[in-house]
This record gives structure tokens, sequence and C-alpha cells, in this order.
């Protein structure tokens, strides 16, 4: 048929308000991801049509060609002609070979949710996927497929191959080389089918099984993925940790561009705190890009501002790990942190003639000072004391007039530090914070504040606990922000050998559940 006339056609009747220019470019869109006639229009899909038509228009342009070309007999996926390498059949053995009737196949729903999102991104960019995808592809479907019905057969490969073909054409229609989608399916039905095969041949030795398999998951040369090469303790309880690709409405333009709005809005005294939310959100690929690529915290602040501020590093940190920051560590602190305080100090003192002494002058810096924040002071401190850790491993003190240029920072950590504007937390009304002995936000005026982004740094950032906090930090990180990995570790590597949950922790944790059991 003339494609670009019959196409032209519908479009005045459906879309008049469409200039002559856009519907002729939509006859060649039409014609690039294949399709040649009017039967091949029933396998256009809306996100085909994405590119070039908004969403209302391109659903009534689906819901016209759904009318005036209906499904042939000779385009249904049941009716599909054999691959020459496998004789047709009569009816009678085609039914006693496959008893699931096909009716049933047409509606088989393809797990697309289960793809990898590296697969997902390639199909919906219409970029043929490298070999190591389609096999991941291949095996997901074929799983799903013999969950269904063990008597899957060439046919019902064939019935498949056409609707992973017709949602993603371009990606899709060249899956093998000299595959074209107008022509058959026969490559992907055969990758498919000899899935099917492999998957059925339980005869198999084990250990010869799984050595195919491992075989058959590195014979590819795509290059180590980066989280592999990265160290344990950068990905370590992180969801998302590498953003492998740009969001779909995202450009390399657009992501520059609002990086430098985020810029000039960090120099004004009024901002619209929703419009950084959403920046900050749909930036979060760049950020990580940088970060990941090892950049300097210094260039960091410079480049990304409102990544050290609390908003800004509580977005980064919810996408980076799916907790909420400030947020998740009140809520916790509400229902654990007077239980843990009672334990500490009424339990703990009587134990240890350290935490008898650090509870005596946490007492006397206290004085009479009363309030939720004051007690998250004497809790922290008596938990430092608890596991014999430096209280000067994590705070910094200095007079409670001094700048942030005036800090003598290279008495500070190089890890994560709070700096105390004050000689004490209980009489400081002022912190700052400090990264690689860098003065990265100047004016943060509640603990809780600071103690959060102190936190939320490790993550952001790729830094490792220290080995001199390595407890205080853990204890925080599984009893306040609800960060729990089954393997791994964030502290620093050292000689001694880490287990999943540090046995410190794990002892506070047990012996404050048996004393508060004893004392019900």
């Amino acid at each position: 048929m003339d494609l670009e006339q019959t196409f032209l056609d519908a479009a005045l009747e459906v879309l008049p308000e469409l200039s002559s220019g856009n519907k002729s470019s939509l006859g060649e869109h039409l014609q690039s991801i294949g399709v040649k006639t009017c039967d091949d229009l029933q396998f256009v899909t809306e996100g085909d049509l994405m590119t070039v038509l908004r969403p209302i228009q391109a659903r009534r342009l689906l819901l016209f060609w759904k009318q005036k070309y209906p499904p042939s007999e000779n385009s249904h996926p049941s009716s599909v002609e054999a691959s020459p390498s496998q004789p047709l059949t009569s009816s009678r053995s085609s039914s006693s070979s496959s008893p699931v009737p096909d009716i049933e196949w047409d509606d088989f729903d393809v797990p697309w949710r289960k793809f990898p999102e590296e697969l997902i991104q390639c199909l919906e960019r219409g970029k043929r996927p490298g070999p190591k995808l389609r096999r991941q592809m291949v095996r997901i479907v074929v799983t799903e497929m013999m969950r269904k019905s063990p008597h899957v057969g060439k046919k019902h490969a064939t019935i498949v191959a056409k609707k992973l073909v017709a949602k993603y054409p371009q990606a899709l229609q060249d899956v093998i080389e000299g595959d074209v989608v107008g022509a058959g399916y026969h490559s992907l039905v055969k990758q498919l089918f000899y899935r099917i095969e492999n998957a059925r041949r339980s005869e198999t030795p084990k250990l010869r099984k799984r050595r195919l398999q491992i075989d058959d998951e590195t014979d590819d040369t795509d290059e180590t993925p980066i989280e592999e090469r990265a160290a344990v303790q950068d990905t370590y309880g992180c969801v998302k940790w590498n953003v492998k690709f740009l969001p779909l409405e995202e450009t390399t333009e657009s992501q520059r561009q609002k990086l430098e709005k985020l810029k000039v809005m960090f120099q004004q005294s009024h901002t619209n705190l929703d419009e950084i939310r959403s920046l900050m959100e749909s930036t979060y690929y760049t950020q990580r890009q940088h970060i990941n690529q090892g950049k300097s915290i210094t260039w960091l602040r410079e480049e990304w501002p409102f990544l050290f501020q609390e908003l800004g590093m509580s977005v980064h940190f919810q996408e980076l790990t799916g907790i909420e920051l400030q947020s998740s560590f009140s809520r916790n602190l509400d229902l654990k942190g007077q239980r843990l305080l009672h334990y500490l100090t009424t339990v703990c003192v009587k134990k240890s003639k350290r935490m008898l002494e650090t509870f005596g002058n946490v007492q006397r810096m206290r004085g009479q000072e009363s309030g939720c924040s004051e007690d998250l002071k004497e809790m922290f401190l008596l938990l430092l004391s608890y596991f014999e850790e430096k209280e000067s491993s994590l705070f910094f003190y200095v007079d409670d007039a001094t700048l942030a240029e005036e800090v003598q920072l290279e008495q500070v950590p190089m890890t994560p530090a709070i700096i105390v504007c004050g000689q004490t937390c209980f009489s400081a009304r002022r912190y700052m914070l400090s990264l690689d002995r860098h003065i990265v936000n100047g004016n943060i005026c509640a603990f809780i504040t600071a103690l959060c982004l102190m936190f939320g740094s490790f993550y952001c950032f790729n830094i490792h606990y220290p080995s001199e906090l390595a407890s205080t930090l853990e204890f925080l990180q599984r009893c306040f922000f609800n960060i729990n990995p089954e393997k791994g570790t964030k502290v620093e590597k050292n000689s001694k050998r880490h287990l999943t949950v540090n046995p410190r922790v794990l002892t506070l944790i047990q012996d404050i559940s048996d004393h508060e059991w004893r004392a019900s």
C-alpha cells in the first residue's frame, strides 16, 4: 500500500489540527519502525508514537486504526507460518503436541516488570540490546512461559516473539542480523525455543548445567559493571548507587540547565523549596555521576551547593537508600530514644567506670536544660562512651563566635565531623559540617540536623565509617535509620575480619531487649 498517503488520510480525518509537515513526518516515522502494511498497524503502540504525537493524539489515532483496520485472519498470531526448519503439521497432530489452546497464548502476559532496568532502557530507546541482555530477556520470558504451561513449543514461542517485537519493533526487529519485522521472527523464535529445550533437559548433570550457565553469563565482552568495581563500602545500604540512564524526559543539556539554575537559586535569599526539591530529584542522575567519578568535595560544593544543605541531602539520600533521612531518624528517636537513654543511664553506668565518669560530666554540662534535643545529645555522648569510641573523632569544638574560615581545619578529622560552636554540645547554638577538612555547611542551627547531615554524608559521598567510630555509626544506622543490609560493611578496610553485624552493636540491642523483658 502507499503507506504515507494512507496515513495522511487517517490523520486528516482524526487529527485535522496537524500541519502537513507533521503528518508527513508521521508517515516517515511509521515506515522507520517497520510498518509496511495495514496489518502492521495493529502492532503499533502508543509509545511508538510519543516522539511525534502528543498522548491524546496518539490514542485517538490508535483507536481509529483499530476500528478501520481490524486484525485480519492472516495476521493472527495463531496462524503464523512455521519456519522453514519445521514442517507444517495437521491440525490433529498439532493439537496433540500442544494441548494448551492457542487462544490462551494470545492473552499471554510478557513479564515486562521482571526485565532488568538496563534492558528496558534499551528497548524504550529503540536500541538493540547486547548479547547478555538478550539472553536475560529470553530466560525471563521462557521461565514465565513454562510456568504457564510445561507443554510449550515452537508455535507458542512464535506467538510470544511477535508480542515482544510488536511492543519494541525498533529494538527487536533485527534481534539477529538480517531479521526484519515484516519478514518474520525466526531468530527470536529460535532463541526462545532453544531455551525451552535446554530448560527441559533435566537429565543434564547439575554440575555441568551450572557451569554452562556461568559460562553463558560471562562469555560476552561487556565491561565489568561499575558496582562490581566499586568498593563494598561504597554501595553498602544503597538501592540506587549507580544510575545508568538519564530519565527519558531528560537530556544532557536539560541537566546542565537545571544545575545552573540550582546554583543561581542557592545565591538567592528567598527560594522556592518545592522547586529546589523537584530540581534535585530530576538531576539525581548527574549528581551520582559526578560523585561516583570521584569529584572532590570542594568541586561538588561549588557545582551542587544544595547537596550539603538539609533539603538537598535529604532528597539525594532518599533516592540513594530509599530512606527518608531526618524524618526516619526523628520517628525512630521518638520510638526508641528514651528506652536507649534509660538503659544507658540506669544499667550501663553501673558496669563501667568510664560510663560513670561520662554520665557525671554530661549531667554537669547539661545543667537544668531539658527537652528532646538535650536528651539526644546526652544519649549520643553516652553511646560513644559505651562503645569506648572517642568523642574527638566526631566532634570538634570551637568558640561560639568562630566563623567557618577561622576554623583550624588541620586538627579536624578527615571523615565527616560536626564542628560545635561552643564549649559543649549543650551550650552550643550553632554547628558546622566538615568533610575532608572542608567546611561544607557553616550554619546549622539544630543538633539533630547536624547529626543527620553528618551521617548522610557517609552514604551520599561514598565515605567509609572510620574504624574508631565503627560501632556507634553502625548502631545509628541499624536502629535509627533502618539500614540493615544482609551482608557487607560500611567500615573502612583493615586487617580485622568484619561480621555481617558488629558484635558489640548486636550485644547492646539484645541486652536492651532482655532488660525490658525482665522489667516487664
